[in-house]
């Protein structure tokens, strides 16, 4: 008989539905896009309900298409955008504002209050401050929204990331409950008790009952019907973070095992075992919880990396779509010391620097479209390899092989680039979309359906080898450096 587990991965732009056989073949896929609304501050949010119904308008519309069986589906998993903060009400589910999202600043002056007990927060949380997470989001809405502060008060207030909202909507036992990989990327998770940490919620002003119970990713977190699409109830088994979905995905089971998600941003992961090891340049997360065995890792995030190719698009209109950006940048003129640096809002890892302006430097009268998306282009891979060359710094491991996944790793020039500015060897997962197959993975795992040596037993989609002279890299890589510099604040 066939057997299916049913994927949402929500993510930054869009909610996708997927569908993966017994052995984690993709099967069919269904993706419903939401508003992305920035004010002219530059705040950024989402609408929680908007993105609720395309959830399970996603899913209509996949068991549609696929026309499958809908008896066999055994099981439903997430994969979410992380760090984007919901207040939502306890009883009726309802948010109380719009979610804000990852890459909104708005709660800079929060974390520039707290600047003093930042040595404290990072040795609980393994995080560096930053309005990037999601407790000095929280910390905003319960300073700034009188209907947070007064479900706060009546204790009807949920602060969550996105996943809690999904779960709580989709199972009829009306949970509030989040997996460990998503907690820790809250800046409120102790890496040591794994549990919320008392000490850090007090400094951001986060009582504790407004937060979910944590739990292994790869829990029973409830059961569903997907609002009646389904004839009777399956599990909800698998949560995940998207990165730490790629990352599972990928096979990155091993201490040492490396690999990079690209969309709208970027995160790079490199697998560090089961102890917490702290370092000032990077983060450490939770992997996942398995059964009650915790795997860590060293992360690095970068705000603007495919949402650097849209500014392109969407806002300087140089060329049509995403797709265009590789080919535009095969056939750029050379122009020395042209690069850019889309810090549009601030800097990441490992530079850390939230007042970061964007820049393009080194322009003369050859720059035209071509150079300054290929300047985009090569960007993107830089702001990885600053990455890269720490984790490999830190954990004294060579990072001979650097699995990617995300749509960006179909462009040539890029993953090509990257590549030469690593020294090293490109892996391209076969499927273009790995955050949601990460959580179904642990779903087929956990319920008997596949066995572990046939989940990761998959071939690349292609191979890169560094052609670049290193010499000429260090040259390139020296001047990116340069730039950075110019673009920090002083």
């Amino acid at each position: 008989m066939n057997q299916y587990i049913l994927s949402f991965d929500q993510s930054t732009s869009t909610t996708k539905a997927l569908l993966f056989d017994r052995n984690a073949a993709l099967v069919g896929r269904a993706d419903i896009p939401h508003r992305q609304i920035i004010n002219d501050q530059g705040w950024v949010e989402h609408d929680a309900q908007e993105i609720l119904a395309n959830v399970f308008k996603a899913a209509e519309q996949l068991l549609l298409q696929t026309g499958v069986d809908r008896n066999c589906i055994k099981a439903v998993s997430i994969s979410n955008q992380r760090e984007t903060a919901l207040a939502w009400d306890r009883t009726t589910g309802n948010p109380l504002y719009n979610a804000i999202v990852w890459q909104c600043g708005r709660a800079q002056e929060i974390c520039n209050n707290l600047s003093d007990q930042k040595t404290l927060i990072h040795s609980h949380t393994g995080l560096h401050l930053s309005p990037y997470f999601s407790a000095a989001k929280f910390s905003w809405l319960l300073n700034h929204v009188e209907q947070v502060r007064q479900a706060a008060e009546n204790q009807q207030l949920v602060l969550s990331t996105m996943d809690s909202f999904l779960l709580h909507h989709l199972s009829e036992e009306k949970v509030v409950k989040t997996d460990y990989s998503n907690a820790s990327r809250t800046q409120l998770l102790n890496l040591v008790k794994l549990d919320w940490d008392i000490e850090v919620a007090q400094l951001f002003g986060i009582p504790l009952d407004c937060l979910p119970e944590v739990c292994d990713s790869n829990a029973v977190f409830a059961h569903t019907t997907i609002g009646g699409l389904l004839q009777s109830s399956v599990p909800l088994c698998g949560v995940l973070g998207d990165s730490q979905g790629a990352l599972f995905a990928q096979g990155c089971l091993r201490e040492g095992l490396t690999k990079a998600t690209y969309g709208t941003g970027s995160s790079i992961m490199m697998n560090i075992g089961s102890e917490a090891v702290l370092c000032e340049d990077l983060v450490t997360s939770v992997a996942w919880g398995m059964d009650g065995n915790i795997t860590y890792v060293l992360e690095g995030n970068i705000n603007y990396s495919g949402a650097t190719i849209s500014y392109l698009v969407d806002d300087l209109g140089l060329i049509a779509s995403s797709k265009e950006a590789g080919k535009m940048a095969q056939s750029a003129r050379v122009v020395e010391g042209l690069y850019m640096v889309p810090a549009f809002s601030g800097l990441g890892a490992p530079y850390w620097d939230a007042n970061a302006r964007a820049l393009i430097i080194g322009m003369d009268r050859r720059t035209g479209k071509a150079e300054l998306v290929k300047a985009a282009e090569e960007a993107i891979a830089y702001q990885i390899a600053d990455i890269l060359f720490l984790m490999q710094k830190h954990s004294h491991k060579d990072i001979m092989s650097l699995r990617v996944d995300g749509g960006p790793t179909n462009d040539t020039f890029l993953m090509q680039f990257q590549s030469d500015i690593l020294q090293s060897e490109v892996r391209v997962a076969n499927l273009e979309e790995l955050s949601g197959q990460g959580p179904a993975l642990l779903a087929l795992l956990k319920l008997g359906i596949l066995d572990e040596q046939t989940a990761f037993d998959r071939p690349p989609k292609a191979l890169y080898h560094a052609g670049m002279d290193s010499k000429e890299r260090d040259r390139l890589y020296l001047g990116w450096q340069k730039a950075v510099g110019k673009a920090l604040s002083c």
